[in-house]
């Protein structure tokens, strides 16, 4: 009995994301329209790109989900995770874009879905907070989302010409940062509390707004490169204060180890 009840969530770890996977890859193939707007040679369809970073996304919800039952916390999914898992779809159809032509009338569908998604990440905080369904698992889930979409979405927009390409730099910051703390503590050095996120959230905020703007083929260029650099340049030194700060570097916050 018990190698049953190990082979059923074994099952759905590896069915779920496969059949999402064909879900979401089978409906973009049927949306496409026949404008003669395709992939470039020799690279795989978009449809597919797709399908496997949404079989990526329910893989890590199932990592996620293995690390709440080990801790006999039960997950019931709440209208917010809902929204949040929708956002995954929006930001894994994003990333099916980084292979096709830039050319109308889909030019504007990137912005539509991230900037879709960017107000569904308003609304699932809204919910989550409003209806009391906030969740470790969700609410984990959403952070994983963001860095996600912060890094499609602006591939998207430097593949396409619309940011240039050290603004890639930041879709590499946030998994640098957590992988600086990962190393740090299996070295056994102590982590401290970050600083207060208002910052950084605020930031995040207007790196979506921005990302989904130069998203848009009727930005003017000129805006976009004001912007970027200040921009970036905010963000960038928003996370090296955090890393700072949890390593113990700089006490912004009063120090208090980490379990």
């Amino acid at each position: 009995m018990s190698r049953w009840r190990h082979a059923v969530p074994t099952a759905l770890r590896v069915g779920g994301p496969a059949a999402g996977a064909v879900v979401l890859a089978a409906a973009l193939v049927g949306l496409r329209p026949s404008v003669g707007i395709g992939p470039a040679d020799g690279v795989p369809a978009p449809a597919a790109i797709a399908g496997v970073c949404w079989a990526g996304q329910l893989w890590y919800l199932g990592r996620l989900l293995d690390a709440e039952r080990a801790g006999e916390r039960p997950w019931l999914p709440g209208p917010a995770d809902v929204v949040t898992l929708l956002r995954g779809a929006l930001y894994a159809a994003v990333a099916g874009f980084v292979v096709v032509r830039p050319a109308p009338p889909l030019a504007w569908v990137p912005a539509l879905l991230y900037g879709t998604a960017t107000l569904l990440d308003y609304v699932d905080g809204t919910v989550a907070r409003t209806v009391g369904t906030e969740t470790e698992v969700g609410g984990r889930l959403d952070v994983a989302l963001d860095a996600f979409g912060t890094v499609v979405a602006p591939l998207v927009a430097v593949a396409w010409g619309q940011l240039p390409v050290w603004y890639l730099s930041l879709s590499a910051a946030r998994y640098v940062y957590v992988g600086g703390l990962v190393w740090r503590r299996r070295r056994g050095r102590p982590l401290f509390e970050a600083p207060d996120g208002n910052l950084s959230r605020y930031l995040g905020a207007a790196q979506m707004v921005f990302i989904t703007a130069a998203l848009v083929p009727a930005t003017p260029a000129v805006l976009v490169e004001v912007v970027a650099l200040p921009l970036l340049a905010a963000s960038l030194a928003s996370f090296a204060r955090d890393f700072l700060a949890a390593t113990g570097r700089e006490r912004v916050l009063p120090g208090r180890c980490r379990p």
